[in-house]
């Protein structure tokens, strides 16, 4: 008798980023037998202090394809060329935690719900602004995940439904995040490899976080007024309908900012006027910026009366949770380093500007804008992206004519849009499952909004290919 039991097929499941990242270093290696290598001589422009590409130069030299030793020495090679960025996420990670454990972004977002009662409307461009602060600072991402419930409580208790709670939390996270403007994870990395500046041209980054922040606000806002006049309306109407009542915080059970909290507050203030004061006046790097952030997080332990035990207990918590994407730096690393010890990158950025040269450099810069658009499907990571993409765009832009600022810029918008979609993005996934949301709900809430953003970075990338920037 013949078995007609129906075979399960096994479906698809997207690679682990280090496998991705694992499969792209053999992609490489197997490139190097077969892109020809060659260099760019480079010279320091006297002028601006930079490193540039001397046009013209190119020549072609011996090859130097790698081996299996090669491949797999590359990411220890990675780890130690890109020490000082890991080592500096480590230290931000467990300062932010610290933080984190005093409650004092807890009681604040508390307070601003209890403030707001009554003026519903008001509340959702206020936690939108709220959390894109924590996401332009400290680049809050995956760590939001833990503030999804307080706003799925504030949401539903002012007649909305989760998506909306949901959404203020890590939207404003996402917009922060992407916009950058002291964001040492995504902007920062970007920029020291580009070799400007670090948090330079930020008057731009804030009009783009005001732009997105209305963007998100308009779009949010709309779809919170048909919700609240119907929850059938809900996009998760079968979620409302089962779990409205099984909300695990309510307003009442928030803690009050209380004078420790606000030394806390006090502190992160005074910390990042620091930063700012040190980045822009005394040319701090990654070694100031990390005393300053460790010192930061000492401060609010002690503030928080906080023993010391406890304040490195939870030092190292912080540490740990973001192993994960520090490690990436230096993993993503090995990329570069297998193309520089076969002496192809400046081949393929040869290719690339040959191919576009001929193109306006506002249509180049919004070509590496898609490009880091693509490659953020693969490598969700913005420290990890800007490790094994900036090296690559930088040359490229300098021959386009397209400045160094404004590739940061495509990088950067580029890496954080589609974060709110993947299903890579431990962030986004995170968020959905704390938020009991289906997936295939959120896209269908989540890709007009994501057109909007898309549109709007195309708009600031030719913006600030004509002026200069």
């Amino acid at each position: 008798m013949v078995d007609k039991t129906p075979v399960k097929k096994r479906s698809f499941r997207v690679p682990h980023t280090y496998v991705i990242i694992f499969m792209l270093v053999v992609f490489v290696a197997v490139l190097t037998y077969l892109i020809p290598a060659g260099v760019f001589e480079r010279a320091k422009d006297p002028a601006t202090g930079k490193t540039l590409i001397v046009v013209d130069s190119f020549q072609y030299v011996d090859a130097n394809p790698a081996g299996i030793m090669d491949i797999l020495s590359s990411f220890i090679k990675g780890l130690i060329d890109s020490a000082d960025v890991v080592f500096f996420i480590f230290f931000v990670g467990g300062a932010f935690q610290i933080i984190n454990a005093t409650g004092t972004i807890e009681a604040l977002t508390g307070k601003i719900a209890r403030q707001f009662m009554g003026k519903e409307y008001v509340v959702i461009p206020i936690f939108l602004s709220l959390f894109s602060v924590f996401g332009f600072t400290m680049g809050m991402s995956t760590e939001v995940m833990i503030f999804v419930p307080i706003g799925i409580a504030v949401a539903r208790a002012l007649g909305f439904d989760a998506l909306t709670g949901a959404s203020m939390i890590s939207l404003g996270a996402a917009v922060g995040f992407t916009s950058g403007l002291l964001n040492p994870f995504n902007v920062g990395i970007a920029q020291s490899i580009a070799e400007v500046p670090l948090f330079s041209g930020l008057w731009l980054r804030a009009m783009i976080l005001v732009c997105l922040l209305i963007a998100t606000s308009w779009y949010l806002l709309r779809y919170a007024r048909r919700v609240k006049g119907d929850l059938s309306n809900s996009i998760i109407s079968e979620l409302e309908a089962e779990d409205r009542a099984e909300t695990h915080f309510h307003l009442d059970n928030l803690s009050d900012l209380k004078g420790a909290h606000y030394l806390v507050l006090a502190t992160m203030i005074l910390g990042f006027g620091i930063i700012i004061w040190g980045v822009s006046k005394e040319g701090w790097w990654i070694e100031e910026l990390a005393t300053a952030f460790l010192t930061m997080g000492i401060i609010g332990g002690i503030c928080a009366r906080f023993s010391a035990n406890k304040i490195a207990q939870e030092f190292v918590i912080g540490a740990k949770s973001i192993v994960y994407g520090a490690l990436i730096v230096g993993i993503a690393r090995a990329v570069m380093i297998v193309m520089q010890d076969a002496n192809i990158i400046d081949t393929v950025v040869k290719g690339l500007s040959d191919s576009i040269s001929s193109l306006p450099s506002t249509i180049s810069a919004l070509g590496m804008y898609g490009v880091q658009v693509i490659i953020n499907t693969f490598i969700t990571s913005g420290s990890g992206q800007a490790a094994t993409t900036m090296p690559i765009m930088v040359p490229l832009g300098d021959l386009l004519g397209v400045t160094r600022q404004t590739t940061v810029l495509a990088f950067q918008l580029g890496d954080g849009f589609t974060n709110s979609i993947l299903p890579t993005s431990s962030a986004l996934m995170g968020v959905l499952a704390v938020s009991k949301i289906p997936y295939e709900k959120w896209l269908k809430f989540m890709f007009p909004l994501l057109g909007i953003w898309v549109a709007i970075g195309a708009v600031f990338i030719v913006t600030a290919t004509v002026i200069g920037y």
